[in-house]
């Protein structure tokens, strides 16, 4: 933060009464008349686009731009949100509205790791992957946050840390965690939010890590955040999180002592209630003066470093036309042809609208605008269904047959129609059809946060990795037809497709879409597009992850998975080819980089997410005097808990039918760290294994000889 906003910020909070300072650390701050500061609203969100502030550009949902793995695309995208925010919250204070969403502190990015396929809100992170992650979510906030004299908009990281469900009990769960798992794979992303992206704002979790509650933990927040990171920004608790220390957790004996705790542990903005008993507590003697005026000076440097004190600021000029503009429109359709990920094609695919009469469209996502938008989202003025967008790409020239096939899950409610009453009419459709496109999945309904949804199925979380049985039933009686099937997917999260997978002729992962997601889908099934996304999850069958409240990483994520997946991380297929040769590892003291040359061996354009893997070193390597205090390493080094190997490198590459092109990876210095069992980060000397190519080095690779990927070695 720089030093000039700190300035403005204490000089205003020292002006203010106690009591005064003490209402702005609410998250709904009332107006400081004496200073003539007007209310704020400290609620926004642009998870995918300025969510729940009316009109917006809607983009694809996280995780599905998760699975472009392009941190320049994300940066832009993430741009076009803080403009967004800033033109909305222009044109309401205008109008006198000051209320929550309509604001430019973005409670946004979740960068918390997708650790467990069924969780519900996993859909908004940025996949399994720690550096993924960490690359994605660093690339989010500086698009939020833009490089002008004031911060376009407030990044805030969330939800800080060791938080990925269960929801159903997240306002009592203690999260155990060794601290191997918090230093490895839990916090990485918020560190690279803190130092790399200066984020503006850190959100805590509603649970309790090691017995802690997270928005008031010292290990978490004192020690590692504001000490070890050097964080200097707002700690925001999440919605009534603060509640749950007395009600829940049973950590304070009520609202004043919960309110005392979270301020203490650093906590500036509460969001939620609690902090209104803030003055009993000082009163008490539980909190000083001091402690209330830290808070709010740092809240306040935020507001400043936003313009919201100054006549100057750069992005006082957006507006309602800087909003929903062509230009974002065609951001977020491209956006959405870059996050489908073909997880199958036998040749099906792409569709040859020339040799089609009938296309047969089947199922309850078809019609869908909810698979579209996903949770925390805004509203388009322009959504395009999959069944529009595949009406509109073929025109007259082919006819379409639609049914909805079933409802999404089986039906609580008792009424007259059965759950299975559209499958005649399924299969009707698909008998009269030259090919089906069959439209399943979820939406936020049924997966998503805890409070949201409106099923009971796990309070958001799924109960098994398998599609509602309503649509298991349609499936079967669509694929007995036996026409040729392309099965579309708009889920966010892993489904097991095991069958499907044998059964449909392709098989397209299109997650929560965006607003143009049907046309996105439409220009892919007929070729007009060449998929190019990669999973950024694994995909697993189900009932081989461990149970969802256990918090180690073993058995979990491409990194420790025992079993073998359904699909890999890092997997997706093409219309294309590519070759990878000449791998050339370069070692400029301390600094190794990586260049590859990559190749479209196939007949159309396409663009390839080259990715790189380290290898961890071989058992038989680990005490070979790789380490002075050999002794001590063994002590803390187990060899069985570490990751078989680790991405440590993405980029992308768009390249013509034929054309060559270089791709250079700049490993992070930690790209060859080891962490022990206490946490502790060490780099071992030895020989790494570096694996460069289309997807992870797994056995499916290995089978296929146009993804293979190519290895060299490197001495640390």
């Amino acid at each position: 933060m720089k030093e000039e906003f700190k300035k403005i910020a204490e000089n205003l909070i020292d002006s203010m009464t106690l009591e005064e300072a003490a209402t702005q650390i609410r998250y709904d701050s009332p107006a400081v008349e004496s200073q003539g500061i007007p209310e704020y609203n400290w609620w926004g969100e642009g998870l995918h686009g300025l969510a729940r502030a009316g009109t917006a550009t809607v983009f694809p949902q996280a995780i599905a731009l998760a699975s472009m793995f392009d941190k320049e695309l994300l940066k832009k995208i993430a741009d076009v949100v803080s403009t967004e925010a800033r033109a909305k919250y222009n044109e309401s204070i205008k109008l006198g509205d000051r209320d929550l969403y309509k604001n430019i502190t973005m409670w946004s990015p979740n960068v918390n790791i997708f650790r467990d396929a069924r969780w519900g809100r996993g859909q908004e992170t940025f996949g399994e992957d720690p550096y993924l992650t960490s690359r994605l979510g660093v690339a989010f906030i500086k698009g939020l946050q833009g490089d002008g004299k004031y911060m376009k908009a407030a990044g805030c990281a969330k939800h800080y840390a060791v938080h990925s469900g269960p929801e159903a009990s997240r306002h009592y769960f203690d999260a155990k965690v060794s601290e191997k798992d918090i230093e490895e794979t839990y916090t990485p992303a918020f560190e690279a939010a803190v130092k790399e992206a200066d984020v503006a704002g850190v959100m805590g979790a509603y649970n309790r890590v090691n017995g802690e509650p997270a928005c008031a933990s010292q290990e978490l927040i004192v020690k590692r955040l504001r000490q070890k990171y050097g964080f200097e920004g707002y700690i925001v608790s999440d919605f009534l999180a603060l509640m749950d220390f007395h009600e829940n957790h049973k950590v304070t004996a009520n609202i004043v002592e919960s309110a005392a705790m979270a301020l203490k542990a650093g906590c500036d903005v509460n969001a939620g209630f609690v902090y209104r008993h803030i003055m009993e507590a000082y009163e008490q003697g539980l909190v000083t003066e001091e402690d209330i005026r830290r808070a709010a000076k740092s809240a306040y440097a935020v507001r400043a470093a936003l313009g919201m004190f100054s006549d100057d600021c750069e992005y006082d000029k957006y507006g309602l036309f800087d909003i929903d503009t062509e230009e974002s429109a065609e951001l977020s359709y491209e956006a959405s042809i870059r996050s489908v990920v073909m997880l199958k094609n036998d040749g099906i695919l792409p569709l040859d609208k020339d040799a089609i009469k009938t296309i047969g469209v089947i199922g309850p996502t078809a019609a869908s605008i909810a698979v579209l938008e996903g949770n925390y989202n805004g509203t388009s003025s322009r959504y395009v269904t999959n069944l529009q967008g595949i009406r509109d790409k073929v025109g007259k020239d082919v006819k379409v047959l639609y049914s909805e096939g079933s409802h999404l899950f089986e039906n609580k409610v008792q009424n007259l129609a059965k759950d299975d009453d559209r499958l005649s009419e399924a299969e009707m459709v698909a008998r009269n059809s030259d090919v089906v496109i069959l439209c399943v999945g979820l939406d936020s309904t049924i997966e998503g946060e805890e409070g949201d949804t409106g099923n009971a199925f796990a309070a958001g979380d799924k109960v098994s990795l398998f599609l509602p049985e309503s649509q298991k039933k349609l499936i079967d009686r669509v694929l007995s037809v036996g026409k040729p099937v392309v099965l579309v997917s708009n889920t966010g999260s892993a489904i097991d497709y095991s069958i499907e997978d044998e059964r449909c002729g392709a098989i397209l992962q299109s997650w929560y879409s965006g607003q143009a997601g049907g046309k996105a889908l439409a220009d892919i099934l007929f070729g007009d597009a060449c998929p190019s996304a990669k999973l950024p999850v694994t995909f697993y069958k189900d009932g081989t992850q461990p149970p969802i409240d256990d918090y180690s990483m073993k058995g979990r994520t491409y990194r420790y998975l025992e079993s073998e997946p359904l699909y890999p991380f890092g997997y997706g297929l093409s219309y294309t080819s590519f070759e990878y040769s000449d791998v050339d590892v370069i070692k400029d003291g301390d600094i190794v980089s990586v260049e590859v040359t990559v190749k479209n061996t196939g007949t159309v354009k396409g663009v390839e997410i080259a990715e790189l893997y380290i290898d961890k070193l071989p058992e038989d390597k680990l005490s070979n005097g790789l380490n002075a205090d050999t002794a001590e390493l063994d002590k803390l080094l187990d060899p069985s808990n570490q990751p078989k190997y680790s991405l440590a490198g993405f980029e992308t590459i768009s390249l013509n039918a034929g054309e060559s092109g270089k791709v250079v990876f700049k490993l992070s210095d930690n790209a060859f760290d080891t962490v022990l069992e206490d946490g502790q980060r060490v780099k071992l000397k030895g020989e790494y294994k570096i694996f460069v190519g289309g997807q992870q080095p797994d056995k499916r690779s290995e089978a296929l000889t146009d993804s293979r990927c190519l290895s060299e070695t490197v001495t640390v």
